[in-house]
């Protein structure tokens, strides 16, 4: 069952992520999504002065902020921010300029939308908080600054997955990974949450052969 839900959650990513990529993509139809995705802050900040919506969204229900953020253009990201782009406008697949960021590790616009009201408890279309595909993608320096800024390091997404299961079952056990579990259970995670089938993270670290992850649990007291 858990190899089941790993190869239906890397085929939902991939074709989601797909999709995101064509719809997302700004038309001359948004001139200020075009900026934004050109990193062209002139061009922002006249659009503003003009009267442009700043939180207007394209077809895709993205806003300039999260076209800037999908491109990590982050000087961009920050000209709408500090114009009050909201971080948290969501589009129609629920991204956001935090979750995006937090997910696909671009720090410095993550580190921007957490000082200015960057919603923690929010999630996305699998239910997880961005520490969660933080965790799954090896992005270190992430995972610690979203623990660092309180979120919930026990979630639970709609997979059955905590950040900590994620980063075994669709991590790759190399280094990134390791470092991520140790941050994860010094943070104080859970190591025996166990997902749907009752399956702990140690069983799942032995089952793939991760002997580091395997030792860092049972110092932590995995069972």
């Amino acid at each position: 069952m858990a190899r089941f839900l790993v190869a239906i959650a890397r085929a939902m990513f991939l074709a989601l992520t797909c999709t995101s990529a064509l719809a997302g993509g700004p038309m001359s139809d948004y001139p200020l999504h075009v900026a934004a995705a050109n990193d062209n802050v002139a061009d922002i900040e006249k659009l503003l002065a003009e009267g442009a919506h700043i939180d207007a969204r394209d077809a895709s229900g993205s806003t300039a902020l999260l076209v800037a953020t999908r491109g990590n253009n982050v000087r961009s990201a920050k000209a709408l921010i500090d114009a009050g782009a909201n971080v948290n406008k969501k589009d129609d697949i629920n991204d956001s300029a935090y979750l995006y960021a937090g997910a696909r590790g671009h720090l410095d616009i993550l580190n921007m939308t957490l000082t200015h009201g960057a919603d923690l408890q929010s999630t996305n279309r699998y239910g997880g908080t961005a520490l969660i595909p933080a965790a799954e993608r090896g992005h270190v320096e992430t995972v610690q600054t979203l623990i660092n800024a309180g979120v919930n390091i026990d979630h639970v997404n709609n997979l059955g997955w905590t950040a900590l299961l994620e980063a075994i079952i669709l991590g790759r056990g190399g280094e990134q990974h390791q470092q991520i579990v140790s941050i994860l259970l010094a943070a104080g995670a859970n190591p025996n949450i166990a997902d749907r089938d009752g399956v702990t993270p140690l069983q799942h670290a032995r089952s793939h052969g991760y002997r580091e992850i395997e030792a860092a649990l049972l110092a932590a007291g995995a069972k």
